[in-house]
């Protein structure tokens, strides 16, 4: 088969291996299921810490390894650590054997995070399409999150049956995802020569994109405001569980609020680069911190929380494909998965931070007081992020003139 035709075929293949890789029915649960063995919310927290130390400190060795022997293997390793974590988790009954899993679930995220964006941007590098990136990026989300809406719906109901069926299925469909990651063609553009001076390519590779960022501090400074605003969301996705959960909503029906919360974001994905030729990027810096800010609040003050959390969750991805896109634009083939991963790393730092103080202080007061504190931090970042914003815009129209 023709090259670029295989390149081009991995934009499907991306697609079916989204769903499958991402089919995971305990989701949802995986927190209640903990609390349910026993671990506090405390414990919950620091479970979370050790995948953000394991994933801090992996990701941009996994960057590499995705820059240097290529995403397709990288791909393929990361599935390999998935089924090995599900697999302790389903087993394990004490928080050694859960923190063990959770180092596995890391890598696995680790070793897919940089490889995969950067498989399919190379992919359309390399045959001369990568301005179609943004599009395609945002019809992954759609399969993506149709992948979450049958995790919360089927992951909920089975759990009012059987955790062990949910942990089984996600393990049977997790194999299917690992057989297919082989299929992909790795593009060339961008891979290193390692046949000379391999002691020293991890090395001199980390050296080169750090150099990339360094020359240009907009990707650095794109990277952390993402990855304050996933680091915000993400608490609210996990700790919302038992939150709803002490509402008095059973699995199932938790299941379906995070599956409606799916289905939003699977319409609001394919819309973002039309959102985005409207509003531009200041618009998008400036309108997400803001819809964070009110949701944040929303989910803490109201009783309509979940409308909240649903908005909360369609504004991340808009924040997410629209960067994405942003940040790949700035960087060079050969440094893409390693910066990538710089990206990951960030966030797996304000996570380590972050999350077990949530659940700290959602086991000495109450989460709903630890969500108000988030939304406390939520106007702090707002606040600062406009006023960058605005003498960014006033410095530019200097220039201009």
């Amino acid at each position: 088969m023709n090259y670029n035709v295989q390149l081009r075929n991995n934009i499907n293949k991306n697609y079916i291996y989204t769903i499958l890789s991402n089919i995971d029915l305990t989701r949802g649960i995986w927190m209640i299921y903990l609390a349910g063995k026993g671990m506090s919310l405390t414990q919950l927290g620091l479970l979370e810490t050790v995948f953000h130390i394991t994933s801090f400190l992996m990701e941009v060795p996994t960057g590499a390894v995705a820059d240097i022997f290529g995403r397709r293997i990288s791909r393929i390793a990361g599935r390999a650590m998935s089924l090995l974590s599900t697999a302790i988790l389903l087993a394990a009954n004490d928080f050694m054997w859960f923190a063990i899993s959770f180092v596995f679930t890391a890598l696995s995220y680790n070793l897919e995070s940089g490889a995969g964006d950067a498989l399919i941007y190379d992919s359309l590098k390399e045959i001369g399409e990568e301005d179609k990136y943004m599009k395609i990026s945002g019809n992954k989300e759609v399969f993506y999150q149709t992948a979450g809406v049958i995790s919360f719906l089927a992951g909920g109901y089975m759990a009012t049956k059987s955790y062990g069926i949910a942990f089984i299925i996600t393990i049977i469909i997790g194999t299917a995802a690992f057989m297919q990651s082989f299929s992909f063609k790795e593009p060339l553009i961008g891979r290193k020569q390692v046949e000379h001076e391999r002691e020293n390519i991890f090395l001199r590779q980390l050296k080169e994109s750090i150099e990339v960022v360094r020359n240009n501090p907009r990707i650095g400074s794109l990277i952390i405001f993402t990855e304050i605003i996933l680091t915000f969301t993400t608490c609210i996705f996990f700790y919302l569980q038992n939150f709803l959960k002490g509402k008095g909503c059973n699995e199932a029906v938790i299941g379906v609020i995070y599956a409606a919360t799916f289905i939003t974001a699977a319409l609001t994905a394919p819309q973002v680069h039309r959102l985005e030729k409207v509003i531009k990027e200041q618009g998008i810096l400036l309108l997400a911190p803001f819809a964070t800010v009110v949701c944040l609040w929303g989910i803490a003050i109201s009783k309509y929380h979940f409308v909240f959390f649903i908005a909360l969750m369609a504004a991340e991805e808009v924040v997410y494909v629209a960067i994405n896109d942003y940040i790949n634009r700035m960087i060079p083939s050969e440094n893409r998965a390693t910066i990538l991963s710089f990206s990951s790393m960030i966030f797996s730092f304000f996570m380590i931070i972050v999350f077990p103080v949530v659940g700290m202080l959602g086991d000495r007061y109450s989460l709903n007081f630890a969500i108000k504190c988030l939304g406390g931090a939520g106007i702090v970042f707002l606040l600062i992020n406009s006023v960058l914003l605005l003498k960014q815009g006033r410095k530019s129209r200097v220039k201009i003139r």
